[in-house]
Protein backbone atom coordinates (compact mmCIF):
# COMPACT_ATOMS: atom_id res chain seq x y z
CA UNK A 1 0.00 0.00 0.00
CA UNK A 2 1.24 3.16 -0.90
CA UNK A 3 2.05 5.80 1.92
CA UNK A 4 0.37 9.10 1.71
CA UNK A 5 2.41 12.32 2.90
CA UNK A 6 0.28 14.91 5.40
CA UNK A 7 -0.57 18.26 3.77
CA UNK A 8 1.46 21.03 5.75
CA UNK A 9 -1.09 22.68 8.23
CA UNK A 10 0.11 26.15 9.14
CA UNK A 11 -1.62 27.52 12.02
CA UNK A 12 -3.52 30.79 12.03
CA UNK A 13 -1.04 32.65 14.41
CA UNK A 14 1.91 31.15 12.61
CA UNK A 15 0.54 32.26 9.05
CA UNK A 16 -0.46 35.71 10.67
CA UNK A 17 3.47 36.15 11.75
CA UNK A 18 5.13 34.66 8.96
CA UNK A 19 3.38 37.58 6.58
CA UNK A 20 3.91 40.25 9.08
CA UNK A 21 7.61 39.56 9.74
CA UNK A 22 7.99 38.80 5.91
CA UNK A 23 6.41 42.21 5.41
CA UNK A 24 8.16 43.74 7.72
CA UNK A 25 11.47 42.60 6.45
CA UNK A 26 10.61 44.26 3.30
CA UNK A 27 10.08 47.64 4.50
CA UNK A 28 12.65 50.33 4.80
CA UNK A 29 13.76 51.57 8.71
CA UNK A 30 10.97 53.96 9.12
CA UNK A 31 8.17 51.62 8.10
CA UNK A 32 10.08 48.89 9.64
CA UNK A 33 10.03 50.87 13.60
CA UNK A 34 6.10 51.39 12.72
CA UNK A 35 5.49 47.37 12.82
CA UNK A 36 7.71 46.31 14.97
CA UNK A 37 4.83 45.93 17.98
CA UNK A 38 2.87 44.15 15.22
CA UNK A 39 5.64 41.78 14.57
CA UNK A 40 6.97 40.91 18.01
CA UNK A 41 3.12 40.65 19.31
CA UNK A 42 2.44 38.33 16.43
CA UNK A 43 6.03 36.30 17.04
CA UNK A 44 4.53 36.12 20.93
CA UNK A 45 1.46 34.25 20.36
CA UNK A 46 3.61 31.11 18.45
CA UNK A 47 3.94 27.64 20.22
CA UNK A 48 7.73 26.10 20.32
CA UNK A 49 6.99 23.53 17.15
CA UNK A 50 5.55 27.49 15.24
CA UNK A 51 8.41 29.04 16.54
CA UNK A 52 11.45 26.62 15.40
CA UNK A 53 9.36 26.35 12.01
CA UNK A 54 9.83 30.01 11.53
CA UNK A 55 13.53 30.12 12.25
CA UNK A 56 13.81 27.61 9.58
CA UNK A 57 12.11 29.86 6.89
CA UNK A 58 13.93 32.58 8.08
CA UNK A 59 17.44 30.92 7.80
CA UNK A 60 16.33 30.14 4.12
CA UNK A 61 16.01 33.94 3.90
CA UNK A 62 19.01 34.74 5.54
CA UNK A 63 20.80 32.76 2.52
CA UNK A 64 18.76 34.22 -0.30
CA UNK A 65 19.75 37.62 1.37
CA UNK A 66 23.30 36.21 1.45
CA UNK A 67 22.86 35.42 -2.21
CA UNK A 68 22.20 38.90 -3.16
CA UNK A 69 24.39 40.81 -0.95
CA UNK A 70 22.43 41.73 1.99
CA UNK A 71 22.24 40.19 5.37
CA UNK A 72 18.80 39.77 7.26
CA UNK A 73 20.12 38.11 10.57
CA UNK A 74 21.06 41.36 12.34
CA UNK A 75 17.36 42.69 11.90
CA UNK A 76 16.03 39.54 13.11
CA UNK A 77 18.11 39.80 16.40
CA UNK A 78 17.27 43.05 17.04
CA UNK A 79 13.86 42.23 16.65
CA UNK A 80 13.81 39.22 18.99
CA UNK A 81 17.44 37.95 20.48
CA UNK A 82 15.56 34.74 21.05
CA UNK A 83 14.38 34.19 17.34
CA UNK A 84 17.84 35.65 16.35
CA UNK A 85 19.45 32.83 17.79
CA UNK A 86 16.97 30.39 16.78
CA UNK A 87 17.28 31.45 13.13
CA UNK A 88 21.22 31.08 13.44
CA UNK A 89 20.92 27.59 15.07
CA UNK A 90 18.60 26.61 11.75
CA UNK A 91 21.58 28.02 9.73
CA UNK A 92 24.27 25.51 11.23
CA UNK A 93 21.46 23.00 9.76
CA UNK A 94 20.72 23.50 6.52
CA UNK A 95 21.91 20.77 3.85
CA UNK A 96 25.78 20.78 2.51
CA UNK A 97 26.06 23.32 0.27
CA UNK A 98 23.96 26.05 1.62
CA UNK A 99 26.76 26.96 4.28
CA UNK A 100 25.98 30.82 4.86
CA UNK A 101 29.40 31.86 5.31
CA UNK A 102 30.00 30.35 2.29
CA UNK A 103 27.56 32.21 0.19
CA UNK A 104 27.86 35.18 1.93
CA UNK A 105 31.68 34.89 0.87
CA UNK A 106 31.17 34.10 -2.67
CA UNK A 107 32.26 36.84 -5.47
CA UNK A 108 30.15 37.27 -7.93
CA UNK A 109 31.78 37.32 -11.68
CA UNK A 110 31.53 40.20 -14.05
Amino acid sequence: MCETTPELALTTPYRQAQRLLADWLERDVVGALREVFAVRAALAGLNGVEQHSLSRWLAWLCVAAASRGESILGRIRRLDSSLGASTEKALSHLPAGMDFQTVRSRRKSA
